[in-house]
């Protein structure tokens, strides 16, 4: 524990330190966020915080991560440097969603060549496709969920305490896990200091696409040798249903609009639907965070479940995500309250 609480602090103190940094090279060269139709910030706010992320996630793993690891490690890095790569590119140049859609996959394929991988079926080309579709799903699930000033950041820190502590449940005691998802709430927690409304500086596609890749890598990394498989795999879907939800909620009400939900940007996510009944900004993200750590809640119960229990307790919260995208494409579409009569 003594090494994974020095992992964190570490992640911690290098993105304190580094996001003032990334904020100044963003001013200078002019990676900046200029206010948009689709944004709810009023200034242009600088971007490349997630490179501080980075940073703080990597060298505190560099420094004190386990060695036996390494392999495995190194490979989950090379996708997340890919990853974070694009993220930038797309941050100063912009890149269309094929570019970024290649590069996920070609991260994936990274993660899947260092031996990480869902392993659900006994036919290996089942459980590669799967693993890509997981990885580019919640990428792009966390990508998505960068709408609102702190939300991403605060959202991946809840799921990472989760898996932190799904991995010290779990025996035997998952080292790698565990030091990644303290990296990982370190980097974030730090990052947060600048970040929460109203925000000095965002983190970007360099951040949002680094989180979503080791949030996705660390749920299949997660084994539960007390429960089955066929219970188990629920768990890392309970711990992220809120970006899986907010990314359903978009593609859902885009669709019955008629509009490319890929292509098509709005204030029609959950924390923009949220604002618009009535919350402020910052009341609306902490109820972001409050439902994500409800979800997180349920999959480690789950961890102990019977297979009907469980199915049972999984059916009720799915039935509940259903509703909500049902009510809030009622009373709020596209982000905008739907006026009822005098």
């Amino acid at each position: 524990m003594l090494q994974i609480a020095l992992i964190g602090l570490v992640a911690l103190t290098f993105s304190i330190l580094a996001t003032p940094l990334a904020r100044r090279a963003a001013l200078r060269s002019g990676v900046v966020s200029v206010p948009r139709a689709r944004d709810v910030h009023v200034q242009p706010v600088p971007l490349l915080g997630g490179a501080a992320i980075y940073l703080g996630f990597v060298a505190a793993l560099l420094l004190f991560g386990d060695r036996f690891y390494i392999r495995e490690l190194v490979a989950i890095l090379l996708g997340a440097t890919l990853i974070s790569l694009f993220g930038f590119a797309d941050d100063r140049w912009g890149l269309g969603a094929p570019a970024k859609l290649a590069g996920q996959t070609l991260a994936g394929v990274v993660l899947l060549l260092g031996g990480t991988q869902v392993q659900l079926f006994p036919q290996p080309w089942l459980n590669w496709a799967l693993t890509l579709i997981w990885v580019v799903g919640i990428t792009n699930a966390l990508n998505f969920l960068d709408n609102m000033d702190g939300l991403s950041g605060g959202v991946a820190t809840v799921a990472a305490a989760y898996f932190l502590l799904l991995a010290a449940m779990n025996e035997p005691r998952q080292v790698l896990v565990g030091a990644m998802a303290a990296a990982l709430i370190g980097a974030c927690v730090g990052f947060l200091r600048y970040n929460l409304n109203p925000a000095t500086i965002f983190m970007g596609d360099t951040g949002s696409l680094f989180i979503g890749f080791i949030l996705a890598a660390l749920a299949i990394k997660l084994r539960f040798l007390s429960n089955v498989p066929l219970v188990t795999w629920m768990v890392p879907v309970c711990v992220l249903a809120l970006p899986i939800f907010d990314t359903t909620l978009v593609f859902v009400g885009r669709l019955r609009r008629g509009v490319n939900p890929l292509t098509t940007a709005g204030k029609d996510h959950l924390s923009h639907r949220l604002h618009a009944l009535g919350l402020t900004k910052r009341e609306a993200v902490l109820s972001c965070y409050l439902l994500a750590g409800a979800c997180g809640l349920v999959g480690v119960y789950l961890t102990q479940a019977r297979p009907v229990e469980a199915y049972v307790v999984a059916g009720v919260l799915a039935a509940a995500g259903v509703w909500g995208i049902v009510w809030l494409e009622r009373v709020c579409p596209s982000g905008v309250p739907v006026r009822r009569g005098p």
